[in-house]
C-alpha cells in the first residue's frame, strides 16, 4: 500500500495540471500561511521560501504522507509582482507587464513520509505584447485577472497578450507537470498504479 499524496493548495489549477497526467491527490489540503515578502527579498528565493513553508506546515500534521505544494511567482526585474485581488491591483500589474520580458519563478516542495525535503524552482521567460488601452481596459473588463498571480492566466484570454514564452508552459499555469513527475518519481511515489 502506497502512502498518501497531499497536494497543499488550493489552487483548481495546478489539481487540473495533475490529473491531466493521471495524478490524482488522495487529499487537497491548502496551506494558509502568511505569503508577506521579507524586506528585499527576491523572487526566486521567496517562490522556494513561500512552497517550503507550505509543504511544511501540512507536512507537520501529515507526517506518513507525501506533501506537494507549489507557489508561483510573477517577477519583472528584482519586482514581485502582486496576486491580484482588485482592480487596481490588475490594472497595476497589466501596465508593468506591458511591451516587457518578465519571468515566472515556479517552486515545488515535495516532503516525503520520511521527512525529505526536495525543492526546485523553474524558471519561465514570458514576453508581453504592448497592450493598448483598449486591451488593458479589455482584460479588465473580463475579471480572469481575479485572483491571479500577475493579473493574468494564460490558459485563458491571456494566451492572447503573450507573443512568446521560453520555458515550461505549465509553469506559467500554476506547476511545472514534468519537473513534478521527476521529483515524485525520485522519491519513490508510484506515478503508475
Amino acid at each position: 500500500m502506497r502512502n498518501k499524496l497531499i497536494l497543499a493548495s488550493a489552487s483548481p489549477r495546478r489539481r487540473d495540471l495533475l490529473q491531466q497526467v493521471g495524478i490524482i491527490p488522495d487529499q487537497i489540503i491548502p496551506a494558509n500561511i502568511d505569503e508577506t515578502e521579507k524586506k528585499g527579498e527576491l523572487p526566486r528565493p521567496y517562490a522556494l521560501r513561500m512552497t517550503l513553508e507550505k509543504g511544511q506546515k501540512i507536512s507537520a500534521a501529515h507526517p506518513d504522507s507525501f506533501i506537494l505544494s507549489a507557489d508561483t511567482v510573477v517577477a519583472v526585474g528584482r519586482r514581485i509582482l502582486p496576486k491580484a485581488e482588485t482592480e487596481q491591483q490588475a490594472q497595476f500589474c497589466l501596465k508593468q507587464l506591458s511591451g516587457r520580458r518578465h519571468r515566472i519563478y515556479g517552486g515545488i516542495c515535495l516532503i516525503t513520509p520520511e521527512g525529505q525535503e526536495i525543492t526546485r524552482v523553474v524558471e519561465t521567460v514570458v514576453t508581453f505584447k504592448r497592450l493598448s488601452s483598449q486591451e488593458r481596459q479589455a482584460y479588465l473588463t473580463s475579471r480572469e485577472w481575479e485572483g491571479k498571480a500577475g493579473a493574468y492566466a494564460i490558459q485563458g484570454l491571456g494566451a492572447a497578450l503573450i507573443p512568446r514564452i521560453n520555458g515550461s508552459y505549465s509553469n506559467i499555469v500554476g506547476l511545472s507537470v514534468s519537473d513534478t513527475i521527476a521529483m515524485l518519481e525520485g522519491s519513490g511515489y508510484p506515478i503508475i498504479s
